[in-house]
């Protein structure tokens, strides 16, 4: 029998990582904007 407990732990953590991963990369991006030219910024 499959041990659902543990294939739902795994893939609620990849999701959380995943997220965590485009959280970072959009603030990262914003102080990237935020940081720049008035003219880089069009």
């Amino acid at each position: 029998m499959p041990n659902y407990k543990k294939m739902y732990y795994e893939l609620l953590n990849a999701t959380e990582e995943a997220i965590n991963k485009l959280i970072a990369a959009q603030r990262k991006c914003e102080d990237m904007y935020l940081a720049s030219d008035d003219e880089d910024a069009e």
